[in-house]
């Protein structure tokens, strides 16, 4: 078998014969009439009316002997057989194709479209032109890149050998845009915020830091879809508002967790809590459908059904009932020794985190889908007080196999209260937390303006993840690598 680098050698040394014998091996434009869609779908009129096109697309396979050389084409929008004859297409035309043509190559193909003794929808060409020149051969079609990490680098690769792999970038697309439609269907207006920030706000994550020359600033890049900065169009009077955007969050990876990623945040004015479960379920259920056609999906072990009821489960009783622990009432260090005995692996000593670690263990147990609430108000320091309970808030989580997929506030609006969180998020800072929310007085002058009763709503592409059955860096196009050693 031939080296990589002997093969480049044996492609460029037919790169300089096409160059010698006066052709252009990456023109500037191309004869393109249709596509190869087109080719297909329209197969029946273009065969009966004798039209000659010009079609184009990738070498993807050759075969043939003699006179006689079939390949086969891919432009992304499908694939098309050609038959090139020498005594059609002449000996000259014919004899080059063999002497500089490869798989890989784009190449452009006139013909006329006929149906071959085997039922073939096919092209018989009568000329053909280079478009690109490939250097590099394609992998072995059967076994392709194998390992992971060479995937992810040459994704490019793993897509064009891969049509399942296509396929998940393609209903992505289809998820974003139908999530997109149904917010607008509903009112909401499209919006952009900024991606970088004097303070993070809207999540409890460690966020990237870069320096902005122009000001000679540190700032960082954004944790969530414009929180703060929607919450700042409700008191505006933007009644309805959405993003979908990418965040940056300088965490650990996992099958759940990387730290680029595109989420969806939106905002309604006046819409109380059970509306806003309504219209979250709702908007679930149609992406499901749309996309998958289908609400029953089995994923991490679990198995849910999105139009199925979903019921509510409490915070503090769901933690207490699965580890004994009251988060409400239980101190500091019988949650570290109930953590421990648990082998749950957690990050800092104080309250916030070690309840967070707690009902993240919890939560792999639940397959949903289900509307986690009642939580304590020190894990939620932008949702408003339980008016029944001042130790709990007015927010939940949609919990779906054992992960959370989505996160909803009843926003807190009280400018004196959302001071006091703000300060107390500031101690857990100074304490060492590096996930903990910083303080954004700015935003709290804006509060004292008043901002009205609000809903807010957010979920990433982890979903999209969990209803395809993928770790989310395989639902990424060019997840972030480490760069290789020269």
């Amino acid at each position: 078998m031939s080296s990589i680098d002997e093969i480049k050698d044996a492609r460029i040394k037919k790169l300089e014969l096409l160059k010698k014998r006066g052709y252009e091996a990456y023109p500037v434009d191309s004869k393109r009439e249709i596509s190869l869609k087109v080719a297909v779908d329209d197969f029946e009129n273009l065969e009966k009316n004798k039209e000659i096109k010009w079609i184009a697309g990738r070498i993807m396979s050759i075969r043939g002997q003699g006179a006689i050389i079939f390949i086969t084409l891919n432009d992304g929008t499908g694939t098309f057989q050609s038959l090139l004859k020498k005594d059609v297409i002449g000996d000259e035309k014919f004899n080059f194709w063999s002497e500089v043509v490869d798989i890989g190559d784009f190449v452009e193909i006139q013909g006329i479209f006929f149906t071959t003794k085997r039922g073939e929808k096919t092209l018989e060409a009568k000329d053909w032109r280079m478009l690109s020149k490939s250097l590099r051969p394609l992998p072995e079609k059967w076994h392709g890149l194998v390992d992971v990490e060479e995937r992810f680098r040459k994704r490019y690769l793993d897509i064009l050998m891969n049509p399942e792999i296509k396929d998940i970038f393609e209903k992505k697309a289809k998820f974003w845009n139908t999530a997109r439609i149904f917010m607008k269907d509903n009112g909401f207006l499209e919006v952009e915020t900024p991606s970088l920030e004097i303070t993070t706000g809207g999540a409890e994550a460690r966020p990237f830091i870069t320096h902005h020359n122009d000001f000679d600033i540190d700032v960082y890049m954004r944790i969530s879809v414009g929180e703060l900065w929607q919450k700042r169009l409700m008191t505006a009077g933007f009644p309805r508002t959405f993003e979908i955007g990418r965040v940056y969050r300088n965490e650990g990876s996992s099958p759940e967790h990387t730290q680029e990623f595109t989420n969806i945040e939106f905002y309604a004015s006046f819409m109380n809590m059970d509306e806003g479960k309504k219209l979250v379920r709702d908007l679930y259920i149609k992406i499901a459908k749309e996309v998958f056609g289908k609400t029953e999906f089995e994923t991490r072990g679990h198995k849910f059904d999105l139009g199925s009821d979903w019921p509510e489960i409490d915070y503090v009783e769901e933690v207490k009932k699965q580890t004994g622990i009251d988060v409400l009432e239980d101190s500091e260090e019988k949650m570290e020794q109930t953590l421990k005995k648990l082998n749950v692996e957690f990050q800092g000593k104080n309250r916030e985190r070690m309840i967070d670690s707690l009902w993240k263990f919890c939560r792999k147990n639940i397959s949903g889908p289900v509307y986690l609430v009642n939580h304590p108000k020190l894990v939620a320091p932008l949702s408003k007080e339980n008016p029944k309970d001042n130790q709990k808030t007015e927010m939940f989580q949609v919990i779906i196999a054992g992960s959370e997929i989505g996160r909803a506030h009843a926003e807190l609006n009280d400018p004196i209260d959302q001071k006091k969180r703000f300060d107390e998020q500031k101690k857990l800072i100074e304490g060492g937390d590096e996930e903990a929310m910083m303080s954004d007085l700015e935003f709290v002058e804006m509060l004292e303006y008043g901002m009205p009763p609000c809903f807010g709503f957010g979920f990433g592409e982890r979903f999209f993840a969990f209803l395809i059955d993928k770790p989310i860096r395989e639902t990424q196009f060019f997840p972030l690598m480490r760069p290789t050693k020269n």
